[in-house]
């Protein structure tokens, strides 16, 4: 009989390996099926232009039914509720599926830190669903500014300045010239934060170039509260340790990620914030019969700390677990997962934006992203997503 593949979530890293396991067997060989709580692959990296009405919803998800069209992937649209590793047995809200392997791509859910009222009073980045919402709510405050113009409703947080803050944060500040334009309020009556508990913009980002990308985010309006941490959030106001607090009706929170709580309640081995460990060939610890992939794990660089969550990263663990998953099928070797970061570019908002290719190559402005293009370019193309 043939073997039941069973891959849960339909992002990055999900797609890559139903495709790549699709590609490499036969439907005689393997059953393979996807589920996934969207009829369509969301394009995480690119949410921040729909969000600031840079992009149609549309162009960030593109139906799994063109992308699986032709290939031996059952999809499922369903959400998952539970993973039974005993039974080896996945429960959906509408029913359950068994398995001989389990690929977990699940993704992260959002780290809110323990701040008092972030998780009630903010709004998150995660979906295209969520950036519909950002979208409308803050056009609606400037619908709303001219019957109660209160400075709240001109004034938008962002929290957290990582790769999805700082992209957000520019790509708003692009849009608010628009948005005064046509709702006729001059630009200088809105104010728009970013604030980092860290002393700096971008993680992870030469210093040189988050340096960079302050200076040309500064030029278009941005406030920044570096080594601010918030430590409170109300309705309409955003409360810093100094002391400060931010009166607004706009709260967005892009601080952090923590490793699905499925996978935690499932019993893998995880880390404290609910990643779990996997092993060379990202097999889940202690569960050969388990391939995790994406956000929901975790793997170590050369010095001995997790690499950050990232869609290239998630797309190579993909690759990977489609390689290994072909390989036990066919009772061949399986290979060893190695990165190859090839560097990270972040928008600035428009066509601006700052990177490093490579270990060397520093690029900011139209170069850089258009690099950061090419590679969106790249991807589509590799999952057959291009527009036809």
């Amino acid at each position: 009989m043939n073997k039941r593949v069973v891959i849960l979530g339909a992002g990055y890293a999900g797609v890559v390996t139903a495709l790549g396991l699709a590609k490499e067997t036969t439907v005689q060989e393997v059953e393979i099926t996807l589920v996934n709580k969207y009829d369509y692959h969301q394009l995480v990296t690119q949410l921040y232009e729909p969000a600031a009405a840079a992009k149609r919803d549309t162009e960030v998800r593109i139906p799994l039914a063109r992308l699986l069209s032709g290939k031996h992937v059952r999809f499922v649209r369903d959400v998952v509720t539970k993973i039974d590793l005993q039974a080896k047995t996945v429960m959906l809200q509408g029913g359950e599926l068994q398995y001989d392997y389990l690929v977990v791509a699940l993704g992260s859910e959002t780290e809110y830190f323990g701040i008092p009222g972030m998780k009630e009073h903010s709004m998150t980045l995660k979906s295209v669903d969520e950036a519909r919402l950002i979208r409308t709510h803050i056009e609606r405050c400037f619908a709303e500014y001219p019957y109660d113009p209160r400075p709240e409703y001109l004034t938008f947080v962002v929290g957290g300045a990582g790769l999805t803050g700082i992209e957000l944060v520019g790509e708003i500040a692009n849009w608010l010239p628009r948005l005064c334009e046509e709702s006729n309020i001059p630009r200088d009556q809105v104010k728009l934060y970013n604030v980092e508990a860290m002393t700096s913009i971008l993680p992870g980002f030469d210093d040189d170039l988050a340096a960079k990308a302050e200076e040309v985010l500064r030029a278009k309006g941005v406030i920044f509260k570096v080594g601010s941490p918030i430590v409170q959030v109300e309705p309409e106001a955003v409360h810093l340790k100094s002391g400060e607090i931010i009166r607004a009706k706009t709260i967005i929170w892009t601080g952090g990620v923590r490793g699905n709580q499925i996978v935690v309640d499932a019993g893998f081995e995880t880390e404290p914030r609910g990643r779990a460990k996997v092993n060379e060939y990202l097999q889940a610890a202690g569960h050969e019969d388990v391939y995790m992939a994406g956000d929901c794990c975790f793997v170590l660089n050369e010095q001995g700390r997790p690499y950050p969550p990232t869609a290239q990263l998630a797309i190579q663990m993909g690759t990977c677990v489609a390689r290994n998953l072909c390989a036990e099928l066919k009772g061949q070797a399986k290979t060893s997962f190695t990165p190859k970061i090839l560097g990270t570019v972040a928008s600035l908002g428009g066509r601006d934006a700052v990177g490093k290719v490579g270990k060397n190559y520093k690029t900011s402005g139209r170069v850089a992203y258009l690099i950061k293009d090419l590679s969106q370019i790249r991807y589509l193309a590799k999952i057959g997503g291009l527009m036809k």
